[in-house]
């Protein structure tokens, strides 16, 4: 069987997984976007506690995949939550990193106009460096987002969702006349989500940051 007519026959399930690899993609970086962001935050203003964030962040990514997901077996079991914790600590560093960057980078002059108006600590933050941060902040989302794609497909040596599981298929019968069909259409998948998920957010910064701050 030829790929495409593999995709044509193919195209509900690889669909199906698709979907869920999106979604356990989405939920995995919205938690790590308020995980990252709210450390950011809160370090960012001091040098050796910015330090550290950034480091204990880099030392998750460090973790091979494999080796981290053998290892919450037997902590959170198999599915999906194993795969959403990890998928989590792999996209900490980029938005941590980029929020504390982001909000460094913001020009004191602003903030401290801010704070001559009267704005609270946490007005400044919220409504003027934040805001000014947002799209250093977003690029780092944008980086997660991709690297969590990557690694949900090896979630599927957990049980996990997604496309994983074609591509897994596939390997475990690599002399089947279909397993080379499985792992490109698992990867394709990935790929297009890849796109996707980037095209959003040239849309998303598109349409919540001004002109100005671009």
């Amino acid at each position: 069987m030829n790929f495409f007519t593999y995709l044509s026959n193919r195209w509900d399930n690889i669909l199906e997984l698709g979907l869920e690899h999106a979604a356990i993609t989405v939920v995995s970086v919205v938690i790590a976007t308020v995980v990252g962001v709210g450390v950011g935050m809160a370090t960012y203003n001091r040098q050796r506690s910015g330090q550290l964030a950034i480091a204990v962040t880099s030392v998750f990514l460090t973790i091979p995949s494999l080796a981290l997901f053998g290892l919450f077996i037997n902590i959170l079991g198999l599915g999906a939550t194993p795969v959403v914790v990890a998928l989590v600590m792999y996209s900490l560093l980029p938005i941590v990193a980029n929020t504390i960057v982001g909000l460094r980078e913001v020009d004191p002059a602003i903030v401290e106009s801010a704070q001559g108006m009267g704005m609270s600590r946490g007005q400044r933050l919220l409504l003027i460096e934040l805001p000014l941060a947002w799209p250093v902040i977003l690029t780092g989302m944008r980086v997660s987002t991709l690297i969590a794609l990557g690694i949900a497909a090896i979630g599927a040596y957990i049980n996990g969702p997604g496309l994983g599981n074609d591509i897994f298929d596939g390997l475990s019968r690599i002399n089947s006349p279909n397993a080379l069909n499985l792992v490109l259409g698992g990867t394709l998948g990935v790929i297009v989500l890849a796109i996707l998920f980037d095209l959003l957010y040239v849309l998303i910064n598109r349409l919540t940051t001004s002109e100005g701050v671009r």
